[in-house]
Protein backbone atom coordinates (compact mmCIF):
# COMPACT_ATOMS: atom_id res chain seq x y z
CA UNK A 1 0.00 0.00 0.00
CA UNK A 2 1.24 3.39 -1.09
CA UNK A 3 2.26 5.37 2.02
CA UNK A 4 0.67 8.54 1.28
CA UNK A 5 -2.74 6.84 1.01
CA UNK A 6 -2.61 5.13 3.96
CA UNK A 7 -1.25 7.94 6.03
CA UNK A 8 -4.74 10.18 4.08
CA UNK A 9 -7.20 7.24 4.30
CA UNK A 10 -6.63 5.95 7.76
CA UNK A 11 -9.56 6.99 10.13
CA UNK A 12 -10.49 6.17 13.99
CA UNK A 13 -12.95 3.11 13.77
CA UNK A 14 -15.57 2.97 16.30
CA UNK A 15 -17.47 -0.29 15.65
CA UNK A 16 -15.88 -3.22 14.35
CA UNK A 17 -17.13 -6.81 12.56
CA UNK A 18 -17.27 -9.96 14.92
CA UNK A 19 -14.11 -11.43 12.81
CA UNK A 20 -11.06 -12.49 15.34
CA UNK A 21 -7.48 -11.00 14.33
CA UNK A 22 -4.92 -13.85 13.64
CA UNK A 23 -2.45 -13.14 16.01
CA UNK A 24 0.21 -13.87 13.90
CA UNK A 25 -0.85 -10.89 12.12
CA UNK A 26 -0.75 -8.81 15.48
CA UNK A 27 3.07 -9.89 15.72
CA UNK A 28 3.81 -8.87 12.43
CA UNK A 29 2.59 -5.51 12.92
CA UNK A 30 4.27 -5.43 16.21
CA UNK A 31 7.15 -7.04 14.50
CA UNK A 32 7.04 -3.43 12.39
CA UNK A 33 6.32 -1.12 14.66
CA UNK A 34 9.48 -1.89 17.07
CA UNK A 35 11.15 0.24 14.24
CA UNK A 36 9.67 3.59 14.90
CA UNK A 37 12.84 5.81 15.69
CA UNK A 38 12.74 7.17 19.63
CA UNK A 39 15.72 9.57 21.03
CA UNK A 40 18.78 7.87 21.90
CA UNK A 41 17.24 4.70 20.94
CA UNK A 42 15.09 3.81 24.35
CA UNK A 43 12.66 2.25 22.71
CA UNK A 44 10.22 2.74 25.50
CA UNK A 45 7.35 1.40 24.45
CA UNK A 46 5.48 -1.38 26.37
CA UNK A 47 2.30 -3.11 24.90
CA UNK A 48 0.13 -4.96 26.33
CA UNK A 49 -2.56 -7.08 23.95
CA UNK A 50 -5.83 -7.72 25.52
CA UNK A 51 -8.70 -10.35 23.87
CA UNK A 52 -11.50 -12.25 25.06
CA UNK A 53 -12.49 -12.48 29.10
CA UNK A 54 -9.51 -10.03 29.91
CA UNK A 55 -10.75 -6.92 27.46
CA UNK A 56 -14.21 -7.78 28.97
CA UNK A 57 -12.90 -7.25 32.40
CA UNK A 58 -11.29 -3.98 31.93
CA UNK A 59 -14.85 -1.89 30.44
CA UNK A 60 -16.98 -3.80 32.57
CA UNK A 61 -14.64 -2.26 36.04
CA UNK A 62 -14.65 1.33 34.36
CA UNK A 63 -17.97 1.16 33.89
CA UNK A 64 -18.97 0.08 36.85
CA UNK A 65 -16.49 2.81 38.16
CA UNK A 66 -18.13 5.46 36.65
CA UNK A 67 -21.58 4.42 37.63
CA UNK A 68 -20.57 4.47 41.22
CA UNK A 69 -19.32 7.92 40.74
CA UNK A 70 -15.72 6.84 41.11
CA UNK A 71 -13.64 9.88 39.78
CA UNK A 72 -10.51 9.56 37.42
CA UNK A 73 -7.22 9.43 38.39
CA UNK A 74 -5.06 9.45 35.24
CA UNK A 75 -1.30 8.31 35.06
CA UNK A 76 -1.01 12.52 33.02
CA UNK A 77 -3.17 14.93 31.77
CA UNK A 78 -3.80 14.36 28.21
CA UNK A 79 -5.78 17.58 28.10
CA UNK A 80 -5.89 20.75 28.87
CA UNK A 81 -7.75 21.78 31.43
CA UNK A 82 -9.34 24.64 30.14
CA UNK A 83 -10.32 24.34 26.32
CA UNK A 84 -9.85 27.71 24.26
CA UNK A 85 -9.97 28.51 20.80
CA UNK A 86 -9.56 27.38 18.23
CA UNK A 87 -9.13 23.99 19.99
CA UNK A 88 -12.19 24.49 21.83
CA UNK A 89 -14.29 24.54 18.30
CA UNK A 90 -12.26 21.82 17.07
CA UNK A 91 -13.12 19.47 20.17
CA UNK A 92 -17.30 20.52 20.08
CA UNK A 93 -17.54 19.63 16.90
CA UNK A 94 -15.89 15.90 16.69
CA UNK A 95 -18.44 15.35 19.27
CA UNK A 96 -21.33 16.60 17.43
CA UNK A 97 -20.28 14.67 14.09
CA UNK A 98 -20.55 11.73 16.33
CA UNK A 99 -23.49 12.08 18.35
CA UNK A 100 -25.13 13.23 15.06
CA UNK A 101 -23.69 10.24 13.17
CA UNK A 102 -25.48 7.97 15.73
CA UNK A 103 -28.81 10.14 15.49
CA UNK A 104 -28.81 11.09 19.56
CA UNK A 105 -29.72 14.48 20.51
CA UNK A 106 -27.85 16.35 22.96
CA UNK A 107 -30.61 16.53 24.98
CA UNK A 108 -30.33 12.58 25.18
CA UNK A 109 -27.98 12.19 28.02
CA UNK A 110 -28.42 7.95 28.57
CA UNK A 111 -27.54 7.21 25.11
CA UNK A 112 -24.61 10.30 24.95
CA UNK A 113 -23.72 8.10 28.34
CA UNK A 114 -23.96 4.46 26.32
CA UNK A 115 -22.49 6.09 23.38
CA UNK A 116 -19.31 7.09 25.72
CA UNK A 117 -19.18 3.68 27.36
CA UNK A 118 -18.29 1.89 24.09
CA UNK A 119 -14.73 3.50 24.39
CA UNK A 120 -14.54 1.35 27.76
CA UNK A 121 -14.95 -1.96 25.37
CA UNK A 122 -12.84 -0.94 22.46
CA UNK A 123 -15.79 -0.01 20.77
CA UNK A 124 -16.58 -3.52 20.17
CA UNK A 125 -13.22 -4.51 18.53
CA UNK A 126 -11.49 -7.79 19.07
CA UNK A 127 -8.20 -6.69 19.93
CA UNK A 128 -7.45 -4.17 22.66
CA UNK A 129 -3.74 -2.48 22.88
CA UNK A 130 -3.09 -0.72 26.14
CA UNK A 131 0.36 1.09 25.84
CA UNK A 132 2.56 2.09 29.23
CA UNK A 133 5.63 4.04 29.60
CA UNK A 134 7.98 3.67 32.34
CA UNK A 135 7.32 6.57 35.53
CA UNK A 136 10.76 7.36 35.22
CA UNK A 137 11.02 8.50 31.75
CA UNK A 138 9.72 11.85 30.36
CA UNK A 139 8.12 14.10 27.67
CA UNK A 140 10.39 13.08 24.93
CA UNK A 141 9.15 9.32 25.46
CA UNK A 142 5.48 10.45 25.20
CA UNK A 143 6.78 12.14 21.48
CA UNK A 144 8.51 8.83 20.29
CA UNK A 145 5.30 6.87 22.24
CA UNK A 146 3.29 9.22 19.39
CA UNK A 147 5.34 7.44 16.69
CA UNK A 148 5.21 4.50 18.21
CA UNK A 149 1.26 4.15 17.71
CA UNK A 150 1.34 5.90 14.51
CA UNK A 151 3.76 3.18 13.00
CA UNK A 152 0.83 0.16 14.34
CA UNK A 153 -2.27 2.05 12.66
CA UNK A 154 -0.37 2.22 9.49
CA UNK A 155 0.86 -0.91 9.53
CA UNK A 156 -2.38 -2.34 10.98
CA UNK A 157 -3.89 -0.14 7.60
CA UNK A 158 -1.15 -2.59 5.38
CA UNK A 159 -2.98 -5.77 6.43
CA UNK A 160 -6.78 -4.39 5.95
CA UNK A 161 -7.22 -3.73 9.44
CA UNK A 162 -8.81 -0.95 11.48
CA UNK A 163 -7.90 0.97 14.63
CA UNK A 164 -8.86 3.46 16.76
CA UNK A 165 -6.44 5.43 19.36
CA UNK A 166 -8.39 5.47 22.98
CA UNK A 167 -6.93 8.17 25.47
CA UNK A 168 -10.16 7.38 27.22
CA UNK A 169 -8.83 4.26 28.29
CA UNK A 170 -6.29 6.50 30.09
CA UNK A 171 -8.48 7.91 32.90
CA UNK A 172 -8.39 5.12 35.32
CA UNK A 173 -5.39 3.34 34.79
CA UNK A 174 -5.02 1.75 38.77
CA UNK A 175 -7.94 -0.60 37.73
CA UNK A 176 -6.31 -1.42 34.42
CA UNK A 177 -3.20 -2.14 36.66
CA UNK A 178 -5.42 -4.27 38.73
CA UNK A 179 -7.00 -6.40 36.30
CA UNK A 180 -4.06 -7.41 34.07
CA UNK A 181 -1.56 -7.39 37.64
CA UNK A 182 1.00 -5.02 36.47
CA UNK A 183 3.43 -2.52 38.31
CA UNK A 184 2.62 0.85 39.37
CA UNK A 185 5.65 1.83 38.11
CA UNK A 186 3.96 1.97 34.08
CA UNK A 187 1.91 4.70 33.35
CA UNK A 188 -0.74 4.20 31.07
CA UNK A 189 -0.29 6.28 28.48
CA UNK A 190 -3.80 5.19 26.80
CA UNK A 191 -5.10 2.11 24.41
CA UNK A 192 -6.27 1.51 20.62
CA UNK A 193 -8.86 -0.63 19.52
CA UNK A 194 -7.65 -3.20 16.79
CA UNK A 195 -9.96 -5.07 14.17
CA UNK A 196 -12.05 -5.06 11.40
CA UNK A 197 -14.12 -2.30 10.37
CA UNK A 198 -17.70 -2.29 10.20
CA UNK A 199 -18.45 -0.02 7.57
CA UNK A 200 -22.08 0.16 7.52
CA UNK A 201 -22.27 1.17 10.93
CA UNK A 202 -23.56 4.50 11.14
CA UNK A 203 -20.43 5.85 13.40
CA UNK A 204 -18.27 4.98 10.78
CA UNK A 205 -19.64 7.22 7.87
CA UNK A 206 -18.26 10.39 9.22
CA UNK A 207 -15.24 11.79 9.08
CA UNK A 208 -13.70 15.10 10.36
CA UNK A 209 -11.82 18.21 8.43
CA UNK A 210 -8.39 18.45 8.98
CA UNK A 211 -6.79 22.47 8.64
CA UNK A 212 -5.28 23.49 5.57
CA UNK A 213 -1.75 23.31 5.49
CA UNK A 214 -1.18 27.16 5.69
CA UNK A 215 -3.07 27.26 8.79
CA UNK A 216 -0.20 25.39 10.37
CA UNK A 217 2.76 26.40 8.44
CA UNK A 218 5.25 29.08 8.92
CA UNK A 219 7.96 29.46 5.48
CA UNK A 220 11.18 31.40 5.86
CA UNK A 221 13.34 31.91 2.94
Amino acid sequence: MDILQAISGRQSIRAYLNTTVDNKILRDILDVARWTPSGVNTQPWQVVVVQGESKQAIGDRIIAARENGQKENPDYAYYPEKWVEPWRSRRLQCGLSMYKALGISREDEEKRKQAWYRNYHFFGAPVGLLFFLDKKLTTGSLLDMGLFLQSIMLAAHHYGLATCPQAALAEYPDIIRDCLQLSADQHLLGGMALGYADMNHPINQYRLPRCEVEEFTRWYD
